[in-house]
C-alpha cells in the first residue's frame, strides 16, 4: 500500500512538471540558433554586470518635513581672514529680537594677508563652480563624508617674514532660530542700551580695507569632508568704502549615511556687494554683512541602498527576459525568412501534375 501511494505521489508531480525533457534525438541544432544563443548570452552577461553595479552604487533620499524645533541654538562655525588689523576691526551678531550676541568665541588672530594655502582655495572654489553647474555632486559629497577629514585651511605658520597685516577670525558662536546679521566691521562693538555701536573714532580712514577671504562658514554641527557654498570664497578690493553683503536662508538638514549621522544646515546664499557713497544716494557702513535667516521646512536625507531580494529579482528577469525575447525574436525570423524564400519561390514547391494512366 506504502509504494502504491509513493507512485501515485510521484505520478502526481511527474503530471505537474512545467519543465518536460524532450530527449536528444528529436533536438535539432541549428548555426542560427547557436548565433542567437552567442548573442543572448554576451548580452546577459553585459547587463548582469552593469545591474551588479547598480546594486552596488547608493543614492540620497530626501525627506521634508516641518521643523518643530524652535527653542534650542543655532551654531555658526566662522573662519574669515579680513585685509586690516585686529585691533581695528570687530565682530558680533544682532539677531531679529533685538538680542545682541557677543563673540566671546571667536578669536581674532593677527595673521599675512598673503599667508594662506592657494592649493585648497583653489579647490574649493573648483567644487563650488562644480556644484553650480551640476547639482547631483552634492550627492556624491554626502556619500563620501569621512570622519576627521578637513573642514577648513590649515592652522597658520608663525614663521612669517611678512608683517600682520591682516586679522583671522575664526570660532563659533550659538545664537537664536531667528533671522539675524552677522557683522565685521570697523571698531570693536559695545554694549548699549539704547542700540548696537562700534567704536571707530581712532581708526583711520586710510586703512579701511575689507578684501577678505571665507575660508570656512557653516551652520550647525560640524561636519568633516562637508563644503559648503561659501568654502573658499576671495573678495578683493582697491575702494575704502566697500560693502560687502551675504544673504543665507539656512536650512535645517539631519544626514543619515552608512559612515555618519549628524544634524547640520544646508544654506543657500546670493551675494551683493557695493560702494558706500552718501553723495550718490548709496548709504550704508562699509564691512562685511552675514544677514542668515532660518528655514520653516527641515530636510532629512538618508543614504539608501538596493536590497538584495529586489537585485535578484531584477537579476531574474533580465535572464528570463533575454531567453523568452531572443526565443520568439528567432521564431519569428525564421517564419519570415521561410515564407520570402520558400513558400513564395516560383517552382520551389509547386506540385508536380500526375498524367493520368492510360489503358492499353
Amino acid at each position: 500500500m506504502r509504494r502504491l501511494s509513493r507512485k501515485k505521489a510521484l505520478n502526481l508531480v511527474k503530471e505537474l512538471d512545467a519543465f518536460p525533457k524532450v530527449p536528444e534525438s528529436y533536438v535539432e541544432t541549428t548555426a542560427s540558433g547557436g548565433t542567437v544563443s552567442l548573442i543572448a548570452f554576451s548580452v546577459m552577461a553585459l547587463l548582469t554586470t552593469l545591474e551588479f553595479f547598480v546594486y552596488r552604487d547608493t543614492w540620497m533620499k530626501y525627506e521634508y518635513e516641518v521643523d518643530k524645533d524652535f527653542s534650542s541654538k543655532l551654531r555658526i562655525n566662522i573662519d574669515i581672514t579680513v585685509a586690516m588689523k585686529c585691533q581695528h576691526v570687530g565682530a558680533d551678531i544682532l539677531d531679529l529680537a533685538e538680542t545682541m550676541i557677543t563673540s566671546n568665541g571667536l578669536q581674532y588672530e593677527p595673521c599675512c594677508v598673503l599667508q594662506t594655502c592657494y592649493l585648497l582655495s583653489r579647490t574649493l572654489l573648483l567644487i563650488q563652480n562644480r556644484l553650480r553647474e551640476e547639482h547631483a555632486l552634492q550627492e556624491v559629497l554626502y556619500k563620501t563624508v569621512l570622519k576627521g577629514g578637513p573642514t577648513a585651511l590649515p592652522p597658520r605658520e608663525d614663521a612669517s617674514l611678512e608683517p600682520l597685516n591682516a586679522c583671522r577670525i575664526h570660532g563659533h558662536v550659538y545664537v537664536n532660530k531667528v533671522a539675524g546679521n552677522f557683522h565685521i566691521t570697523v571698531g570693536k562693538p559695545i554694549h548699549h542700551p539704547r542700540g548696537h555701536a562700534h567704536i571707530a573714532a581712532f581708526v583711520t580712514h586710510e586703512t579701511y580695507n575689507f578684501s577678505h577671504r571665507i575660508d570656512h562658514l557653516s551652520f550647525g554641527e560640524e561636519i568633516p569632508g562637508i563644503i559648503n557654498p561659501l568654502d573658499g570664497t576671495e573678495k578683493i578690493t582697491n575702494n575704502n568704502n566697500q560693502m560687502f553683503q551675504y544673504f543665507i536662508t539656512v536650512v535645517p538638514t539631519r544626514l543619515h549615511t552608512y559612515k555618519i549621522s549628524a544634524d547640520t544646515h544646508q544654506f543657500a546664499v546670493t551675494e551683493r556687494e557695493r560702494v558706500i557713497n552718501h553723495a550718490a544716494g548709496s548709504h550704508g557702513v562699509s564691512g562685511i554683512f552675514v544677514k542668515y535667516d532660518t528655514s520653516s521646512l527641515m530636510v532629512t536625507v538618508r543614504e539608501q541602498h538596493m536590497p538584495l531580494w529586489q537585485f535578484l529579482v531584477r537579476l531574474c528577469g533580465i535572464i528570463g527576459g533575454i531567453f523568452s525575447t531572443t526565443g520568439m525574436l528567432h521564431g519569428f525570423v525564421g517564419f519570415c525568412f521561410d515564407v520570402v524564400c520558400c513558400r513564395f519561390k516560383l517552382g520551389a514547391y509547386r506540385p508536380r501534375e500526375v498524367s493520368p494512366a492510360r489503358c492499353v
